[in-house]
């Protein structure tokens, strides 16, 4: 069973994100800042993150580059959500290394597939 990470600050998208994951058979960890989804990167080497950009602190485009700058978590799939939905924004996430983006508010579908293909590797 895959294990993804949320690194996400908002209690409520937080739920959202645990329940649609878990009832689709996801194992799921929890982070309310980067640095503690930095913390469960490094303990639990999850299949994917989940990485919410707006978090108190560190951000979450910080907290890719600390990812990415380990060994342990450097291949780790880290997708981006974001309420930010401009073109030159979604250019920006990319360009940052994130392997994906999932926009606010959430299309189930959307972020299902967008889930299952971090976790299988597509990109």
């Amino acid at each position: 069973m895959s294990l993804i990470l949320i690194v996400e600050d908002n209690d409520k998208n937080m739920k959202l994100a645990r329940d649609v994951l878990q009832a689709k058979g996801y194992d799921t960890a929890e982070a309310g800042t980067a640095e503690e989804g930095i913390r469960l990167a490094r303990e639990r080497a999850p299949d994917a993150i989940l990485m919410d950009i707006q978090l108190p602190g560190m951000s979450g485009l910080e907290a890719l580059q600390v990812l990415r700058n380990e060994t342990a978590t450097a291949t780790i799939p880290v997708i981006a959500i974001t309420a930010s939905v401009m073109d030159q924004d979604r250019a920006n996430i990319i360009a940052a290394g994130f392997d994906g983006y999932i926009s606010k508010p959430i299309s189930l579908k959307k972020f299902l597939e967008t889930v299952r293909k971090a976790v299988e590797h597509e990109t």
